[in-house]
């Protein structure tokens, strides 16, 4: 953590991290927790799909983030889940939740920045806002450079030494 600039940790995962996280934590490393869809996991479940909409999977989610909490997890992600199941999370924990794709009573909401800026042009989930969409002007650069190389406009003599 000293040599990347890292403040804490995110997991994946419940339960079966909890013991992980306890090690961690009382090694003075804080830990955010992160439930819901797992993108570092998405190979366990296969599919980009919303989670925990069956009540099974949902009982889970709040006994995880529970458990959690009691890990010593500072902050949970709650990542595309029924928003109703995030509001009833949100209100069972005393430390905050972050949502992405999982409504608006988490405590704070965080989105990628790549899809939030549209340089992601092949991502678009119901909950994303793209705010710009930098893919078309990245696009239309890289196209005039390659242009410029090709004709041998780029370096011209200014831009030489």
């Amino acid at each position: 953590m000293k040599e990347t600039g890292g403040h804490s940790l995110k997991l994946e995962g419940g339960e079966e991290v909890a013991d992980s996280i306890k090690r961690i934590v009382s090694a003075g490393i804080p830990v955010m927790g992160h439930l819901g869809l797992t993108p570092q996991s998405i190979y366990k479940f296969g599919t980009y799909n919303v989670r925990a909409k069956e009540e099974a999977e949902a009982e889970k989610l709040r006994r995880d983030a529970l458990i959690l909490q009691e890990a010593g997890c500072f902050a949970i992600v709650l990542e595309k889940i029924p928003a109703h199941l995030a509001q009833v999370v949100s209100q069972s924990l005393h430390i905050p939740t972050i949502g992405i794709g999982a409504g608006p009573h988490c405590d704070g909401q965080v989105l990628v920045m790549h899809d939030m800026l549209g340089i992601n042009n092949e991502f678009s989930p119901r909950f994303l806002r793209k705010y710009l969409n930098l893919h078309e002007q990245i696009t239309g650069a890289v196209q005039q450079y390659i242009g410029d190389v090709k004709s041998q406009d780029f370096p011209n003599d200014k831009e030489s030494y």
